[in-house]
């Protein structure tokens, strides 16, 4: 059963995989594909076949390797015209050579075919020795590929494999699969929405080494940036502490206070359709920040630090036109607490969970709590699924909104 949630699981893309040592990198960008929920049919070519085998790719995509440009069509498979009908090419690694057969429309093998016969967005990731990708004829074929629309990844600078340094590394993983995620979206139901979410905790200075925070690891916040752009928004991130890695295709503002945060989302908020506060903001902060660092020895009796309460982000920024999402991490009467914060801070949907079991967790057992209904209680699931959950809903305010100011403005043309 296809997952509603889940805009990936109905989609298709073709990987070409080409002749490079770094073919064997492409695996784990099919196998991530795949864990997603996208359909992966995989081309090797002739040089790929050197250094990787079609049943690495077979075993995890659980579909046929092609390679054959003249290969016999049955009912199921027209060769380069089935392949074709993908939602997106990509090509990773993509070789010199490649480049250059892309770029002249060459079509003699089966990704050529392919790339002359599909509609579907072109993305590259190049992997070549550091002379081959400066070359005037590679970047030639490369502008050329850019002005017919081609999305180009990387390539990476580091240790290639001859043992030299320089630029020519096949992008990470994470940065294709992200840029593919990207481009598999940018047609889906919130296109062209602006998207504002926060994320991570805040650090509030008690001096230059220490501050008072909390256990937020930030991955809801990012977990719903990615689920945004999974459905085609312009996302803006704004992010407190956190280690982990943001999403491609994000606009990322990094800040460290609550009073910095609530700064940086006033301006991102302009011309945003969507604000979903995620991220766990610190209630108070300290009322006197020490320049250096506090030494023991300036006290024997110890520190005692005064705290005053932080801007209310939420409640503070007031657009009659944005939709409001927040989270209500409470230890206690759950959904009455939730649902007072939706009504006092005019929010359109509230995420209420459990603070000490969600906070720096891999998982949340959520509750959903809009303007009118019931409450929506949801079983306990990874951050990831529940961000998709809560964007399908986010997505429903946001096209019954749509509707409703068509249906104004039809009203008024009568």
């Amino acid at each position: 059963m296809v997952d509603s949630t889940n805009p990936l699981a109905a989609k298709r893309i073709v990987l070409a995989v080409t002749g490079s040592i770094a073919a064997y990198k492409a695996a784990d960008v099919a196998s991530t594909l795949v864990q997603l929920g996208v359909a992966v049919d995989v081309i090797l070519s002739e040089g790929a076949r050197q250094f990787i085998q079609p049943l690495t790719f077979s075993a995890l995509t659980r579909r046929p390797v092609h390679g054959n440009p003249i290969a016999n069509w049955t009912v199921e498979l027209a060769g380069h015209v089935t392949l074709a009908a993908a939602d997106l090419v990509l090509v990773a690694p993509a070789t010199a050579q490649t480049l250059a057969r892309l770029s002249l429309g060459l079509a003699d093998d089966l990704l050529g075919m392919v790339a002359l016969a599909t509609s579907a967005p072109l993305v590259v990731a190049p992997a070549m020795e550091h002379g081959m990708w400066h070359h005037p004829a590679t970047q030639e074929h490369l502008h050329r590929l850019r002005e017919r629309g081609a999305v180009v990844i990387g390539p990476g600078a580091g240790r290639l494999a001859s043992g030299a340094s320089g630029d020519g590394r096949l992008a990470a993983t994470g940065e294709i699969v992200g840029v593919t995620r990207a481009m598999l979206g940018r047609a889906g139901p919130l296109a062209g929405t602006k998207v504002v979410v926060s994320a991570g905790g805040t650090h509030e200075p008690i001096d230059p080494v220490r501050f008072i925070g909390n256990r937020s690891s930030g991955l809801m916040g990012l977990a719903l940036a990615q689920a945004a752009i999974d459905l085609g928004a312009m996302v803006t991130v704004v992010a407190g502490p956190t280690h982990l890695s943001m999403p491609h295709a994000a606009e990322i503002i990094r800040v460290e206070t609550a009073e910095e945060m609530l700064l940086k989302i006033q301006g991102a908020v302009e011309g945003a359709r969507v604000l979903i506060m995620a991220a766990a903001v610190g209630d108070f902060r300290p009322a006197q920040r020490f320049e250096q660092k506090y030494k023991k020895a300036n006290s024997t009796s110890g520190l005692t630090v005064e705290l005053i309460q932080n801007p209310d982000i939420l409640a503070t920024i007031q657009a009659p036109s944005l939709i409001k999402v927040g989270f209500a991490a409470e230890t206690e009467h759950l959904v009455a607490n939730a649902r007072a914060k939706l009504e006092r801070k005019s929010l359109q949907l509230v995420v209420a969970n459990d603070a000490a079991m969600t906070i720096g967790s891999d998982e949340s057992k959520a509750i959903l709590i809009a303007l009118d209904g019931e409450p929506e209680v949801l079983p306990a699931m990874r951050k990831t699924e529940l961000a998709a959950v809560i964007m399908d809903r986010v997505t429903e305010l946001v096209t019954n909104e749509r509707g409703s100011r068509t249906a104004m403005w039809l009203d008024h043309q009568d």
